[in-house]
């Protein structure tokens, strides 16, 4: 069974590209049709044979009220909460093939998911490919398949001080920004909402680039002696 994961061991000159999807593209989407205040965050994503089965957070709605609304669509078969951490849920979900959408795309092509956040408005993804030529393969797939992708950017990874610090440049961004602000001392010198609003991202974004960094660069000096 192939997995593929948000974190993966470093590639050395890997290309990020960003792009945004209609909502109804992503088959995690249609849980906005009932519940259109929510965000969903992907986790990750488990190809498996007929089905792919996302795990994926939600926020700001009540596991009951998720759960009714995804098993409403005819391509969700199993649907359940796996987590929770104050008012996110982690959930797990087996979709059938017929409804995967851009879900095929993403799991059929050499790239791995570094982020993908959707709200009613759309789903904006971040794709790492082990070189241009992965993110092209990529982009070729949706072409070819009419999964319309509206992309907003494409940069190398850089490495931070060092072999094993890769980051997105929107996660080191993110990081280097709350580190100067005095969003890491205690207290506090400056709040989440801030630091979004000089970002010009939400926070649901700010938050997201800043767990994903903490995890790689935790990954990449501790993970090796725990």
């Amino acid at each position: 069974m192939l997995v593929i994961r948000l974190l993966d061991e470093p590639l050395l000159m890997a290309t990020v590209m960003e792009f945004t999807s209609p909502v109804a593209e992503f088959p995690l989407g249609s849980v906005f049709e009932n519940l259109p205040g929510v965000t969903v965050e992907l986790e990750r994503l488990i190809p498996h044979e007929t089905l792919i089965i996302p795990y994926f957070w939600v926020r700001d709605a009540e596991t009951e009220d998720i759960e009714a609304a995804f098993d409403q669509h005819a391509g969700v078969s199993n649907i359940r909460v796996v987590d929770s951490v104050e008012h996110e849920y982690l959930m797990r979900a087996e979709w059938e093939q017929a409804y995967f959408g851009i879900l095929s795309a993403l799991a059929e092509a050499n790239v791995v998911v570094l982020s993908g956040i959707g709200t009613k408005e759309g789903w904006k993804f971040e794709v790492r490919g082990e070189s241009q030529a992965a993110i092209a393969e990529f982009r070729e797939h949706c072409q070819e398949n009419d999964i319309p992708i509206a992309i907003t950017a494409v940069h190398a990874m850089l490495p931070i001080q060092g072999e094993g610090y890769e980051l997105t440049e929107t996660q080191r961004e993110a990081l280097i920004v709350a580190y100067e602000r005095g969003y890491f001392d205690t207290p506090r010198e400056v709040s989440l909402e801030e630091i979004a609003d000089e970002l010009d991202i939400t926070q649901q974004s700010l938050s997201s680039r800043l767990r994903r960094g903490h995890r790689r660069l935790i990954g990449a000096t501790l993970g090796s002696s725990v």
